[in-house]
């Protein structure tokens, strides 16, 4: 009975002050903490139970609260922890070398937290750089920018500003989602599982176990053009992207290509996504043993499906036209606007 006991009482007692301390009596009351912060350091068979029934991966999505530029003065915020935020934007000169671009100083002034415990986590970002910052003191705080990457960025955030992201669980509740988030890109048989795991959890996607053999030998005249290819990787680096990816967009695939035939009857592939010599991922047309073979050697354990168009579409489908537009994006970057 007292190992039971006293757990349950001290967790019964940080209830009760919990919601005893979110009582609103006013801006001038601030409570000395609250659940949430003190959690972590009560006895892990007390504390776990609560952080998992908390926190998911969900946390790991951030909020964006603004853009600050220096010509729109100031932004403000309620923060998770600090319910009253601002910030601003100022140009220096650079420290760093003789680019003549010049740096910055973002100054963020915290206030109002809602306990003496708490603290906000910001994630602050440019097409050209991302960094980050924790808050624990209600004080002006600054993040300096020493130089800018290039003009380009100078004239972005001349232009559009600093995007300013607020983690809302804060930094206990973004470290408690990496729990289950970080082995999704293990290149092991327990990384696979993580990802099958969480496909099922969040998106209520099962991959079934075939029979063997799981490597089936495709004849190239029974495809044509039009042809569908899916790809789901399940491990590794791309696995756990692809994972978050079809959990964030509600898709249920990784990656496409599409199959090509020739006026030879050669069987080729389209796809974006193909990394050239210099680590870029552009968009190529290859021939089909070239793919396959790419595809069996990738060790994030891609599942490929093979889905042929059906006969009434396939009867409508222009392959000179694709022809046309593959070739004229071949060797463009990935995800680029297209009139």
């Amino acid at each position: 009975m007292p190992r039971f006991f006293n757990p349950f009482l001290l967790s019964l007692f940080f209830c009760v002050l919990g919601l005893g301390f979110g009582v609103d009596f006013g801006q001038a009351f601030k409570v000395p903490f609250r659940v949430n912060d003190v959690l972590p350091v009560l006895p892990r068979q007390v504390s776990w139970p609560v952080l998992n029934t908390l926190h998911s991966a969900v946390d790991l999505l951030p909020a964006f609260v603004g853009s600050v530029t220096p010509n729109n003065g100031s932004i403000d915020w309620k923060g998770s922890c600090f319910h009253g935020n601002e910030a601003r934007l100022e140009f220096t000169n650079s420290d760093r070398d003789d680019s003549g671009l010049g740096g910055g100083v973002l100054h963020l002034t915290t206030s109002e937290a809602h306990s003496w415990t708490c603290m906000d986590l910001y994630v602050f970002a440019t097409p050209y750089r991302i960094t980050w910052d924790y808050y624990f003191s209600a004080r002006e705080h600054t993040l300096k920018f020493d130089s800018w990457e290039e003009a380009a960025e100078l004239e972005y955030v001349k232009e559009h500003g600093i995007s300013v992201f607020l983690m809302p669980s804060g930094m206990l509740g973004t470290l408690l989602s990496l729990v289950d988030v970080l082995p999704l890109f293990s290149n092991t048989v327990w990384g696979q599982n993580a990802n099958l795991a969480f496909l099922k959890t969040h998106m209520g996607a099962s991959f079934e176990k075939r029979p063997k053999p799981w490597r089936t030998v495709v004849n190239p005249e029974d495809v044509h053009s039009g042809d569908f290819l899916v790809v789901s990787k399940i491990r590794g680096r791309w696995g756990g992207f692809e994972t978050l990816e079809k959990w964030v967009t509600g898709a249920f695939a990784g990656h496409t290509a599409v199959c090509l035939k020739d006026d030879m009857g050669n069987l080729w592939v389209a796809e974006s996504g193909h990394e050239n010599e210099k680590g870029e991922e552009i968009i190529v047309v290859i021939p089909w043993d070239e793919w396959w073979e790419l595809s069996l050697k990738d060790n994030s354990n891609p599942q490929i499906a093979l889905l042929p168009l059906h006969p009434d579409i396939r009867a409508k489908f222009n392959s000179t036209a694709a022809w046309e537009y593959a070739r004229s994006m071949s060797g463009h970057f990935c995800h680029v606007y297209v009139d």
